[in-house]
């Protein structure tokens, strides 16, 4: 038998599968959850049930969406966990969250996300972030350091802006190969995200803060009146009171939201196509 192969099912490359074992960090990752009854949490990525057998355990039900069909069958036919499932056999990426949303409260949402596909993962689950208390998810370890990065770091990019716009994000777990089988080439990490009120977001088109994240760290080595020169003069920029001569990562979050809040009172706010060739995160 392979180390692709774990509990009987082969790990497929195509989904990304890396099935946690080490018991010691499945407590760690559970703790940082911190399931409860009565509370609403959601699985992505249910995998072989490592962190869903004790989260349900603890909470007594919960939701998964999982990909994989034979994976999703083996959680309907398991002979503890099936009645504490609801299981939704699709795509996370396309899934719509708000279906979801409790009468009262919010969701809780968790899983060991495939490294492949856990960025444009997260950028889904923003757009549902008034639907969600708090999100805990294990990520490649560099993933996790730019989510958290501050600005002036080598690290900060578009997934650090738009993360913090949306989250506040902290690091709570570091998780080394062994604890997967098959072993990852990569450390990793479990983040900890707890969307931000809508009410202490800054009022900003989240389209437009994206694209200008796209345009600065697309040509992040430039200065920002070279990055920002499809929409805005360097005049432009000095009068929001930012320095053309910054490189995009010198840009706190709150700068980059005052140059989208500016870009979205123009006429043509969005007209600009926007190259994502290159560092774009």
């Amino acid at each position: 038998m392979t180390d692709k192969v774990h509990m009987g099912h082969q790990a497929r490359k195509r989904f990304g599968q890396n099935f946690l074992h080490d018991p010691a960090v499945i407590e760690r990752i559970v703790k940082a959850i911190a399931p409860k009854p009565g509370e609403h949490l959601v699985e992505i990525g249910p995998g072989l049930g490592a962190l869903t057998e004790p989260v349900a355990e603890r909470c007594g039900h919960l939701t998964v969406v999982e990909l994989d069909r034979d994976l999703a069958q083996r959680l309907r036919e398991h002979p503890t966990l099936a009645d504490k499932l609801t299981i939704y056999q699709t795509d996370a990426m396309k899934f719509d969250f708000s279906q979801l949303m409790p009468q009262s409260g919010k969701l809780k949402v968790f899983g060991n996300l495939p490294y492949n596909i856990s960025t444009p993962l997260l950028f889904h689950l923003f757009d549902f972030a008034d639907c969600i208390e708090n999100m805990h998810f294990m990520l490649q370890k560099e993933v996790v350091e730019r989510m958290t990065a501050g600005h002036g770091s080598k690290t900060y990019g578009r997934l650090s802006v738009m993360t913090q716009f949306f989250c506040q994000a902290i690091p709570v777990v570091e998780v080394g190969p062994g604890a997967f089988k098959p072993a990852p080439k990569v450390d990793s990490a479990v983040v900890r995200l707890i969307p931000k009120p809508v009410a202490e977001r800054a009022d900003v088109p989240v389209a437009v803060l994206n694209r200008v994240c796209l345009e600065a760290f697309n040509q992040r080595r430039k200065t920002l009146r070279n990055c920002f020169s499809n929409f805005a003069t360097a005049a432009d920029i000095e009068a929001l009171g930012i320095n053309p001569g910054l490189r995009p990562e010198q840009l706190s979050v709150g700068e980059f939201i005052r140059v989208a809040q500016w870009l979205a009172q123009q006429p043509d706010a969005m007209g600009v196509a926007v190259s994502t060739d290159g560092d774009v995160l």
